[in-house]
C-alpha cells in the first residue's frame, strides 16, 4: 500500500448505530504491505504442520456454527445462541471441521480458513513472521483509494452487473438462494480485486484487526483526545468487512467503514483474517 491520507468512517450514511462509524476523520498512513486475500486453509494447514498448534475452538471443543452449514450429529449441536438462535455452539467444530465432525477440508484448500480466534490469529502471524492489521491499515487498504466510497469497487449495488461479493441472497436466515454462487465461503480469489489488488475486503468472512473495540475511537482520533489505557488481553477486538451472512435486513456491514467485534478467545464460521509485513521492530515496512 502506499502512502497516504484518507478519510476514514462513515461518509455514505449507512451506519449501524452503536458501532462508532463516526465521525469521518483524516488518517494518513506510512507504506505498508498487506495480504492479497484472506488467509487460507492450506496456508493455515502448513502452519499446523510446522508448529503442532491447537485452536482455541479445538482446545475447547467447540465453534459457532450457522444453522444451514452444520455437519454433525444432533447429540453435537448445543442450545442455540441467546438472540441469534441461527448460531449453535457445535462440537468437533474447528478450523479443519467447519461444520462439526462431519466436515472436513477437501475442495476448500483456497477458502478462508475460519473459527479462528483473535488468539489463533496472532499465533499464526508471529509464526508467519508477520502481524494483523490495524483498524485504519484495513480500511485504507480496503478503500482501494476511492475516498468516501461505499464499497470496494465504489457506490454501485452490490448486484450491479452481477454479484461483487458473497453476502447472503433471499430470506435471512431461513432462505439462502446462493444467487452470487455459494451458500457460505468462496475461494479467495473469487469476484474482483479492488484497485489497489486486494481480493473480497467485504463479504465472504469477516477479518480480525489488531486493535481493541471501541466505539469512542473516531471522535478521540478527530479531537486530539487521548487514548484510554490500556484495555487489557481479554478486551472485544476489531472485525471488519462482513461475511457471507451479511445482508441488508440483518447486517449491513458488508462495507468499507463497517465495524463489529468479538472477545479475543471467540471463533466462529464466518470469520478469518489477513496479515501485514513487520520489520524486526514489529512497524511496518
Amino acid at each position: 500500500m502506499p502512502a497516504g491520507t484518507f478519510l476514514m468512517g462513515d461518509s455514505s450514511g449507512d451506519r449501524n448505530p452503536g458501532d462508532g462509524e463516526l465521525p469521518v476523520h483524516p488518517v494518513h498512513l506510512d507504506a505498508f504491505e498487506i495480504d492479497a486475500t484472506t488467509v487460507t486453509n492450506a496456508d493455515f494447514a502448513r502452519f499446523v504442520a510446522d508448529t503442532g498448534y491447537r485452536t482455541e475452538a479445538e482446545t475447547y471443543g467447540y465453534s459457532a456454527v450457522f444453522h444451514l452449514a452444520v455437519a454433525a450429529d444432533p447429540e453435537d449441536s448445543m442450545d442455540p445462541a441467546g438472540g441469534t438462535p441461527w448460531w449453535s455452539g457445535v462440537r468437533g467444530a474447528d478450523w479443519a471441521h467447519p461444520g462439526g465432525r462431519r466436515s472436513d477440508l477437501r475442495s476448500l484448500d483456497d477458502h478462508p480458513v475460519v473459527h479462528i480466534s483473535w488468539n489463533d490469529a496472532q499465533a499464526y502471524c508471529m509464526w508467519a513472521g508477520r502481524r494483523l492489521p490495524t483498524e485504519q491499515e484495513w480500511e485504507y487498504a480496503a478503500r482501494g483509494g476511492l475516498d468516501r466510497a461505499r464499497y470496494p469497487w465504489g457506490d454501485e449495488a452490490v448486484d450491479e452487473g452481477g454479484w461483487r461479493l458473497n453476502i447472503w441472497q433471499g430470506v435471512f436466515p431461513r432462505t439462502n438462494t446462493a444467487e452470487d454462487g455459494w451458500l457460505t465461503t468462496a475461494p479467495v480469489r473469487s469476484f474482483l480485486p479492488n484497485a489497489y489488488g486486494l481480493w473480497q475486503c467485504v463479504g465472504n468472512v469477516w477479518e480480525w484487526c489488531a486493535d481493541a473495540f471501541d466505539t469512542d475511537a473516531y471522535r478521540r482520533a478527530a479531537t486530539g483526545t487521548a487514548a484510554p489505557v490500556d484495555p487489557g488481553p481479554d478486551a472485544a477486538r476489531v472485525l471488519r468487512g462482513g461475511s457471507y451472512l451479511c445482508h441488508a435486513s440483518y447486517c449491513n456491514r458488508y462495507r468499507n467503514s463497517a465495524r463489529s467485534a468479538n472477545t479475543p478467545d471467540s471463533s466462529m464460521g464466518n470469520a478469518g483474517f489477513r496479515t501485514v509485513a513487520r520489520t524486526d521492530s514489529g512497524d511496518p515496512l
